[in-house]
């Protein structure tokens, strides 16, 4: 089964993914904590990584269940179809959600242009060409991810 996004009403990602696997729609709705301030009061809090996007695995005949739920709105396209996010993505997801807060970059001596494997955290055994060598940070350019990481320098 494919990996799809689906588009819901702002605000509404994780109601229309917990009512999806209520009739036994496979959803990823990916959260991160935030800590967020009132007036009288800081709470930590689980957003969604995407305002308004979940995922859903669910067979291309059955597509169309997901609007029995209110809130979803429809597919994210791509080229004129909906777009598909392949398994593995949706892992390197759900990988680096679950990093610890807190792991060790050893930082080499690294040179702009040259190319190395991340040895550690959430982007572990990915390769990476140095854009940039500052003072304080490394700038990363990830190719198969189709980012750019900072790397900050901690001197010890």
């Amino acid at each position: 089964m494919n990996w799809y996004v689906v588009y819901t009403k702002s605000k509404w990602e994780k109601k229309v993914a917990e009512r999806l696997n209520e009739i036994g729609i496979t959803t990823y709705c990916p959260l991160v904590t935030k800590l967020s301030q009132w007036s009288d009061r800081k709470k930590k809090i689980q957003v969604p990584l995407f305002n308004s996007y979940i995922f859903v695995q669910v067979e291309e005949k059955d597509r169309n269940v997901i609007f029995e739920i209110p809130g979803a709105v429809r597919y994210l396209f791509w080229l004129g179809k909906p777009a598909i996010v392949k398994e593995n993505e949706i892992q390197i997801i759900q990988d680096w959600l679950n990093v610890p807060d807190a792991f060790e970059v050893k930082v080499e001596k690294w040179q702009k242009g040259d190319k190395i494997v991340l040895e550690s955290g959430p982007f572990l055994a990915q390769s990476a060409i140095v854009q940039e060598v500052k003072h304080s940070h490394y700038v990363l350019v990830l190719e198969s991810l189709g980012c750019i990481l900072k790397v900050e320098k901690k001197i010890i």
